[in-house]
């Protein structure tokens, strides 16, 4: 069955531990590094954080779980923070100010109604390079005292390529930028504002792909393979 998800609800990391490095300026990989065709909410997932200009890569759980919250199920709720609220939004107020991440992906999925059908489409890069999505993160702990670390990518208006597709998309940093974002020492919220805008859809391209991404147990080479377009 076709699992339609609200804003941006999956994504790939097709690339391997080398281009990770080099791409974002990173030492090492403190986990096993693998390549994901299918990422899917409440799954762990890489972010990087900048402390006193060292950056470092971790694991966070996709679905953001304030620490005031009573419990971890809200995260399902909170997988995407929409960029004109988040100055509002008492769960991505403060993150704003101190706890932005960024999250390296290649492409992200997205489903366009042909008909009565929803047609899942990879958008990305036109040179299939990485990019990063903008996002914030958190630490929650439970009544029994286990931390649980998590994340929101955030989210703003499409660009051409995404709006004939969804009416969202995840707010792509430009490389220059990845830095001021994740700056822990600087906070000017009008300058982080301005980054959070549509990709250039000129560098984007977006192409069908096989319905099997609606379910998220699916995680192969299939997942981004292109197929014909069912609506030509």
């Amino acid at each position: 069955m076709l699992e339609v998800i609200a804003m941006c609800g999956r994504f790939t990391i097709v690339f391997d531990a080398e281009t990770l490095l080099n791409r974002f300026d990173i030492e090492d990989i403190p986990f096993d590094w693998r390549e994901i065709y299918n990422v899917a909410p409440g799954q762990k997932i890489p972010a990087i954080i900048e402390n006193k200009e060292e950056r470092r890569i971790g694991q966070l759980k996709w679905g953001l779980v304030p620490f005031w919250s009573k419990d971890e199920k809200i995260g399902y709720k909170m997988i995407n923070a929409k960029s004109e609220t988040i100055q509002e939004k008492p769960a991505f107020r403060n993150l704003f100010t101190r706890k932005r991440c960024i999250i390296p992906a290649d492409g992200f999925y997205e489903w366009k109604k042909v008909g009565k059908d929803k047609q899942p489409m990879r958008i990305m890069m036109k040179t299939g390079e990485p990019f990063a999505f903008a996002g914030l993160y958190d630490t929650w702990t439970s009544p029994e005292g286990e931390k649980l670390h998590s994340c929101t990518i955030i989210t703003t208006k499409p660009n051409e390529v995404v709006a004939d597709i969804h009416d969202r998309m995840p707010v792509i940093l430009k490389k220059q930028d990845e830095q001021l974002w994740l700056d822990r020492e600087k906070f000017d919220a009008d300058l982080l504002q301005s980054l959070l805008v549509p990709y250039d859809h000129d560098q984007m391209r977006a192409y069908p792909v096989a319905t099997i991404v609606g379910n998220p147990k699916n995680d192969q080479p299939e997942c981004i393979q292109e197929i014909a377009d069912p609506s030509l």
